[in-house]
This record gives structure tokens, C-alpha cells and sequence, in this order.
């Protein structure tokens, strides 16, 4: 028998059950809730369904003691939760998305436990959730790996905005200057846009003419990899907007560059690292040189504070034992 069953809605969204799975003592396996989502991970055992649509019949016919889930929309369709104690655990921690009202709104009345990256979620869950809900400060598990990393100093930068498609940011306003930025440089430039805008429009004809360009540059790599967590490991610098992988960055210590040129009418990027509209290698070379200002340091460390992250690379086992507590 199953107890553990992880719902995996998109491949790129597996990173944050593997980062739970390592520290689940008890059986385990995900089932695919998109065709899409058919064969993603290697470390968690899959279920094989014949149609991943039909997601009520397939958590019903593998009958788990818990299902844990980490998307938002579209939860209505579903009614498995009416049977089965559900666990919520956040995709990405994006900061200054609407994600927290997104959450409050949607799934949270459906939920035996959610589990908040810190404690500015959880705090806005305690207020919206019924007395019922179990709500559980965890941190952010797919950071773990990365609390302690060494910084490279190998002249590495990221580039890894949040998804255009939902939220608009600074991707189709900056790609292709960031990629100019630094062609034919003595940086690396690893170039990752968020999965969405790989396939859907209309980030993917930024995509697409971004990659042609970084086929003529061999200092840039165009990202491809599943999980972001390696690239952040290697990296010197992060170039983002309001992403999910600032709250993951975080857990480094290392600097931030927050671009501000987005499309979201009813948005502003929140001051966390340096700010600009636009990409400037000096900018990047005094970054790497000297880190981030003092004002930036203050900044930063107050943004962490509110934010009420435990940086201690043990999310992943609190998600765990919250996940085993609500299968016993």
C-alpha cells in the first residue's frame, strides 16, 4: 500500500516533493495529474494511470493514506480531498506575485495541513484557513541543498526570471539584452527561462530567438536542466525579477540583481537585492567583485526577517514529518 502519494502536476514542479521524499520513512510513489507530468522523476517511484485526467479514480483506486499537492488552480475539479487528508506544500515562494492570495483563496479550505515556506505565509494562512487546518512553518525544501554552498567565484551569473506567461514579469522586456549583455564576455552566462515560456507563447518566441543567438555564444549556455538547484549552486550571481528563485537564492547569501522592467499592470518587484530596469555588466562586475552594498545588505537582512524562512537546510525533513504526521 501507498501512504505517501504526491500529486506531480508539471515536470518542473517535482523538485520540491523530491526535496521532501528523501526524509519520508514510510512507502511513497507520485501520480501523474498531467500527461505531461508521465515519467518526470527518477527518485520517487511512479504510478502508472491510463488516463492522468481522471485524478479522482486514480487516487481513489490507489487508495493512499495522504496525498500531497503542490499547485493552486483548478483544485475545484477535484474531490479526492473529501476522502483523503490533503497536504499543501508551495511550489516556488514567489515574493510580490499575488501567490499568497492566489493560495488563500483557492485550496487552503481543502487542506488537512499547509505547509508555509515562513512565516509571512503562514501567517496569512492562519487568517484565511478554517480552525481545522493544520498550518506548519517548514522553510522551503528544494533549498536545502543549497544552505552552506561555497560560492563558486568562477564568474558564473543566472539568469532565471519567473514565468511570463502567469506573471508577466521582466523576461520578454530583458532576455535578449541579458544575452547581449554578456556575449563575448568573461563571464558564463547560464540562461534559464522558466519551463512555461520554453513552450507556451508568448514566451516562447523569446525563447526561441534567445536560443538561436546562444548557438553563436560560447559563453553562454542555454539552462536546460530539470531542477534549477545545481545552476544555483554553481552560480556567482542570480539576474531575476520576482520569481519563485529569489526565495531559494536567498538561502546563499550571494548576490541578487532584481530586474524591474515588467509587463504586470498592478505590480512592482519588491526591493530585496541591487534594482535596475536594465542589465549592465559594470553592475555585474562590481557585484562580483565587492558584493552588495551596505544599503542592499540592510535591505536583504530585513526582507529576511519579515520573510521568517529557517535557512537551515532541514525543510525538507520538517515537510516530512508534517507529511507522515497527517498519513498516521
Amino acid at each position: 500500500m501507498v501512504e505517501v502519494l504526491y500529486a506531480i502536476e508539471r515536470p518542473f514542479m517535482r523538485k520540491t516533493f523530491e526535496a521532501i521524499d528523501r526524509h519520508v520513512d514510510v512507502t511513497s510513489a507520485f501520480v501523474p495529474v498531467r500527461t505531461d507530468a508521465r515519467g518526470c522523476s527518477n527518485r520517487i517511484d511512479e504510478l502508472e494511470v491510463a488516463d492522468p485526467d481522471a485524478v479522482d479514480d486514480n487516487v481513489r483506486a490507489i487508495d493512499p493514506s495522504v496525498v500531497v499537492y503542490n499547485h493552486r488552480f483548478g483544485i475545484d475539479r477535484f474531490t479526492f480531498y473529501e476522502e483523503y487528508p490533503l497536504v499543501h506544500v508551495r511550489h516556488g515562494a514567489s515574493i510580490g506575485r499575488g501567490e499568497l492570495s492566489v493560495t488563500t483563496a483557492t485550496i487552503l479550505e481543502h487542506v488537512a495541513t499547509a505547509l508555509a515556506p515562513g512565516e509571512r505565509w503562514a501567517k496569512a494562512y492562519r487568517a484565511a484557513a478554517p480552525s481545522t487546518v493544520r498550518i506548519a512553518v517548514v522553510g522551503i525544501p528544494e533549498a536545502d541543498a543549497l544552505v552552506g554552498a561555497p560560492p563558486p567565484r568562477a564568474r558564473r551569473v543566472l539568469y532565471a526570471p519567473t514565468n511570463y506567461l502567469v506573471g508577466r514579469g521582466a523576461y520578454a522586456n530583458t532576455a535578449r539584452a541579458v544575452v547581449e549583455c554578456f556575449a563575448d564576455t568573461t563571464y558564463e552566462l547560464l540562461f534559464r527561462p522558466h519551463p512555461t515560456d520554453r513552450r507556451e507563447e508568448p514566451g516562447r518566441s523569446v525563447t526561441r530567438a534567445c536560443r538561436d543567438r546562444i548557438a553563436e555564444l560560447p559563453n553562454v549556455v542555454f539552462d536546460a536542466t530539470a531542477t534549477p538547484t545545481e545552476s544555483m549552486r554553481r552560480s556567482d550571481v542570480l539576474v531575476s525579477d520576482y520569481s519563485g528563485s529569489i526565495a531559494e537564492w536567498l538561502h546563499t547569501g550571494r548576490p541578487l540583481i532584481q530586474l524591474t522592467d515588467i509587463d504586470a499592470p498592478d505590480r512592482d518587484v519588491p526591493r530585496i537585492g541591487v534594482t535596475t530596469d536594465a542589465i549592465d555588466l559594470d553592475l555585474v562586475d562590481d557585484l562580483y567583485r565587492n558584493g552588495e552594498p551596505t544599503a542592499v545588505q540592510r535591505r536583504r537582512a530585513s526582507w529576511l526577517a519579515s520573510l521568517g524562512i529557517p535557512m537551515d537546510g532541514r525543510a525538507g525533513e520538517r515537510a516530512a514529518e508534517e507529511v507522515t504526521r497527517c498519513a498516521a
